[in-house]
């Protein structure tokens, strides 16, 4: 039975899906975690790490936890292009709340640099993980970053990166290149009932309707 592992790094998360021994790491967050993320991961056979999208608070980590763990790195090739270029895919906000993370992330978080990485594996609608350990199925939500993708674990957990938020309450993205294309996905997302959401900013909540 898969299990999720939450690993809270600031207002940020990362997460360790694993059946037994064998695990995989989603998302790396930011360099000052990295320790905090490395000690997480020592129990586990890590044999993958995904990537749900290239911004920098999601891949600082990528290369160094990738050399250190000994497993390759899995994201979408739509965000490649934001492994060196955060700005690489202008963001746009509407809400209050939105603005304000969205300047703070262009004055500061955009601007920091991981350290290059080439994936070795590219991720699509539709990929399986079972070859890496683990039961779940990757699922396309496009919109915050062309590359948006989900790991859907055992149709019971959702990861979902940055498709969906609850940095200060549960909402759709509130920081998206693509808003049409991001609602779309929530729009998706809310159909996929019965599952936990996991959020890459926020605390895990049961699914629900995202759009109005």
């Amino acid at each position: 039975m898969e299990k999720i592992e939450r690993i809270k790094c600031g207002n940020g998360n990362c997460y360790i899906v694993s059946n037994g021994e064998n695990a995989v790491l989603v998302d790396t967050s930011l360099t000052k975690y990295r320790d905090k993320i490395l000690t997480a991961c020592k129990p586990y056979k890590m044999r993958l790490l995904v990537l749900t999208h290239g911004h920098i608070d999601h891949i600082q980590n990528a290369a160094s936890l990738a050399e250190k763990l000994g497993i390759p790195i899995a994201m979408h090739k739509a965000d490649t292009g934001l492994i060196k270029d955060n700005f690489s895919q202008p963001m746009s906000a509407e809400s209050f709340l939105g603005k304000i993370v969205l300047s703070v992330s262009e004055k500061d978080t955009f601007k920091e640099k991981a350290d290059e990485f080439i994936p070795a594996v590219f991720l699509d609608e539709g990929d399986r993980l079972d070859e890496y350990g683990i039961s779940a199925e990757i699922i396309s939500v496009p919109g915050h970053t062309n590359g948006s993708i989900a790991v859907d674990v055992c149709g019971k957990h959702l990861i979902v990166g940055d498709a969906l938020m609850n940095m200060f309450y549960p909402t759709v993205s509130m920081l998206y290149h693509d808003k049409e294309t991001m609602l779309k996905s929530a729009e998706r997302i809310s159909s996929m009932e019965g599952r936990t959401i996991y959020f890459g900013h926020g605390k895990p909540l049961p699914n629900r309707k995202w759009m109005e």
